[in-house]
């Protein structure tokens, strides 16, 4: 066993109990309204939910949450807290044409309509988490399918990947297609029926060749975030921005990809943007992942979100796993040092979300948002760490 992994061992033990003892109960006690249904946008730092219009982005991301609580081994009520946001989801955020609205008020009164694909992609991804560990819920594989179809239907890119609107709007974006690679992984990987007719397979064999042929730069390796209508960077500074935290998020989830297809490309260019994320995109001073680089590995904003920090524990990880090479467990194990920083909060189960150049954090509510990235970083780490044993 490296000292490395040793580390990483201590730490997966450190989070796994913060997220066990402290977090899940926390976000099920306070952070679910008990009166009209779903999940708080935030909680203060005093440990009060803030009141606020609910995006649909963040009701499957709590969703995703209590269904891993399940699978940490959360003694508490994963599944009724997993129900209790799945029924509001299910019957305040669908519209009548089966896409998923973005924003409704706390009793569940829409109040913005719009179709954004990347609240599409989360209601895909919460679905199939909570569809695995709620076999007796078929009507989640069959909704999850049907919203595939009209994003297929409505906003099929012709090319490849979906317009961000119909009609077009501008940049197309490779966020949103990532999450979407993340649901569809996620369909493929839960296995048996969920996949029958290959579609899921097939829609992410479709986002990582775009990803592999448009998104990555062939000289640098990095990954852009905004582009024009046929898949070139976006003019200007816009079409040079890198974010490290989705340098790790895509090779995550690209190092998975190649191992289920048979594809060393992937696999190269996963670790080429691992490097990129853990060289010039941490601050060695703070320890932590920037938010955004330029595509020459400038920097362009040096403010360290707590996301990218749970990326880089999974990147990290699987690289390790993937590849077989122990060098990776230090990048994980420097990822979860850098994570433990933002719990440092009055209310053991929050965190802080924006961590400045000169040390101090953003005095701020903590984020709902940023639970199903923490936990997810928990549970591939503590699947790494068991397997690895």
């Amino acid at each position: 066993m490296t000292q490395d992994f040793a580390r990483l061992v201590r730490l997966r033990d450190d989070l796994k109990s913060w997220a066990l003892d402290h977090a899940f109960p926390l976000w099920w006690k306070v952070g679910a309204d008990q009166v009209e249904g779903g999940f708080f946008e935030k909680i203060d730092l005093d440990g009060t939910p803030v009141e606020a219009p609910r995006r649909a982005r963040v009701q499957p991301r709590q969703i995703y949450s209590y269904a891993a609580a399940g699978l940490l081994g959360w003694d508490g009520p994963w599944k009724q807290a997993l129900t209790h946001g799945l029924d509001f989801y299910l019957s305040k955020y669908r519209r009548p044409d089966g896409f998923i609205r973005t924003l409704v008020a706390s009793d569940g009164t829409p109040l913005d309509d719009k179709v954004d694909l990347y609240d599409q992609a989360f209601g895909l991804f919460g679905l199939a988490m909570a569809a695995q560990v709620l076999p007796e819920r078929t009507d989640l594989p069959v909704l999850a399918v049907a919203l595939r179809g009209k994003l297929q239907a409505v906003l099929k890119h012709p090319v490849a990947g979906f317009e961000e609107s119909v009609p077009r709007t501008l940049p197309l974006l490779s966020n949103p297609h990532m999450h979407l690679f993340e649901a569809s992984l996620a369909w493929v990987e839960a296995g048996g029926a969920f996949d029958a007719d290959g579609g899921w397979r097939a829609l992410a064999d479709e986002i990582a060749g775009l990803a592999l042929a448009k998104f990555i730069d062939p000289v640098g390796g990095g990954l852009r975030e905004y582009y024009d209508g046929d898949w070139n960077p976006a003019a200007g500074l816009q079409g040079r921005i890198i974010e490290p935290g989705h340098q790790f998020e895509w090779a995550w989830l690209l190092l998975r990809w190649g191992k289920l297809a048979g594809r060393d490309d992937a696999i190269t260019a996963a670790l080429r943007m691992i490097e990129i994320g853990d060289g010039p995109g941490v601050d060695p001073v703070r320890g932590v992942a920037i938010f955004a680089l330029l595509d020459d590995m400038s920097v362009h904003d040096d403010v360290a979100r707590l996301w990218a920090q749970t990326e880089r524990i999974k990147a990290g990880v699987l690289a390790a796993v993937v590849t077989g090479d122990p060098r990776w467990w230090s990048t994980a194990a420097a990822g979860a040092e850098g994570l433990v920083k933002y719990f440092d909060t009055p209310v053991k189960g929050l965190w802080r979300d924006k961590l400045r150049a000169d040390g101090t954090f953003v005095d701020e509510a903590a984020p709902a948002s940023s639970f199903y990235h923490i936990v997810c970083a928990i549970l591939e780490l503590d699947r790494a760490v068991t397997a690895t044993q």
